[in-house]
């Protein structure tokens, strides 16, 4: 097995013991973060499967954050407080919005894709402030139910909801996971460094680039419906310029072209706005100044670092190159 195989496999058995163990190690408001970390971690998971994987930039992903919360806000108020119904509400209507604005998006690349993307965002974003009797307008959705895992067991405590984000959370990230590794998301890379030659293989690259908008969209609604069971609120805000430029920010710290890098940004992303804003009026300095420190020191992300740990492990465990035809037992004596 590779070294880096080795280190991965190992941060990822750490990784998992210390979700299961954090209800027994953090305090409720040390949870509730992790809980946002996670949420956060997915949407910017979604966001990467179009920035890193099939190198569209987008600027408006909030978009699918936003309809996600929204459609599982509705759901609850208005029909059933079912968490599980409430993810599939809110993949079903991320979907048709991704196709349509998929359709028309992909076509462009670049940065007339990438004001596209925000430019579907503020209208979103403006429609929710307007159809008040929707949505609520600026004060946001009201009556928000506890989720109901299933019959008789209400996820109504900050454990329990944890539990449940972090489950929907692994499974969703292996799924993506696996959608990368794929045929499919090799063909995504292949487009990503080089669309004209892909084009001329054969592969349609509109295509292609359409399924990758449309996984990216449900993930990020599935992230957005989880947001809204954990809090239980839903606002205009949820489709806002910053809400996608904090997604954005995410890949970038993670490493963009590194999908569990997201989760890595978005860890960093939190635990700094906690931070620095209780001690500091202008918490998003302390942001930018981590932001240029990671690019200009790691410019493949924070999630680099484990490929930095494992290279002097590589380098020992690679075999010495010997001169073609010579018996490596004579050399060594």
């Amino acid at each position: 097995m590779n070294p880096n195989m080795y280190v991965r496999w190992a941060i990822r058995i750490v990784i998992i013991v210390a979700l299961a163990l954090a209800p027994f190690l953090l305090n409720t408001f040390r949870l509730s973060l992790l809980s946002e970390i996670l949420i956060l971690g997915l949407a910017a998971v979604s966001l990467s499967v179009l920035v890193g994987v099939t190198g569209l930039p987008s600027l408006g992903h909030a978009a699918f954050y936003g309809l996600g919360g929204y459609a599982a806000g509705l759901l609850s108020v208005h029909a059933t407080d079912s968490a599980i119904l409430g993810l599939l509400v809110a993949a079903v209507v991320g979907i048709i919005f991704a196709i349509p604005a998929g359709w028309l998006s992909v076509r462009t690349t670049g940065i007339v894709f990438l004001m596209l993307s925000l430019a579907f965002a503020e209208l979103l974003f403006s429609l929710s402030q307007s159809l008040r009797w929707l949505t609520g307008g600026s004060d946001g959705l009201a009556g928000i139910r506890n989720p109901v895992l299933l019959p008789g067991i209400e996820l109504s405590t900050v454990p329990s909801r944890y539990y449940y984000i972090a489950a929907v959370v692994v499974v969703v990230y292996i799924m993506v996971r696996r959608f990368v590794d794929s045929p499919f998301g090799h063909a995504l890379s292949g487009i990503n460094s080089n669309a004209l030659r892909m084009d001329a293989l054969g592969y349609n690259v509109s295509h292609y680039r359409r399924v990758a908008y449309s996984v990216a969209g449900v993930v990020g609604a599935v992230a957005g419906a989880l947001n809204v069971q954990n809090a239980r609120f839903v606002a205009p805000e949820n489709f806002g310029f910053m809400t996608s430029a904090f997604l954005l920010v995410m890949v970038i710290l993670g490493g963009v072209k590194r999908l569990h890098g997201a989760l890595a940004g978005a860890a960093i992303l939190v635990v700094a706005r906690d931070e620095l804003s209780s001690r500091f009026d202008s918490w998003e300095l302390g942001l930018g100044l981590i932001l240029v420190l990671v690019i200009y020191f790691l410019p493949g992300g924070v999630a680099s670092i484990v490929e930095r740990i494992a290279a002097p492990f590589k380098k020992r465990r690679e075999p010495r190159a010997t001169p073609l035809g010579t018996d490596e037992s004579v050399v060594s004596r």
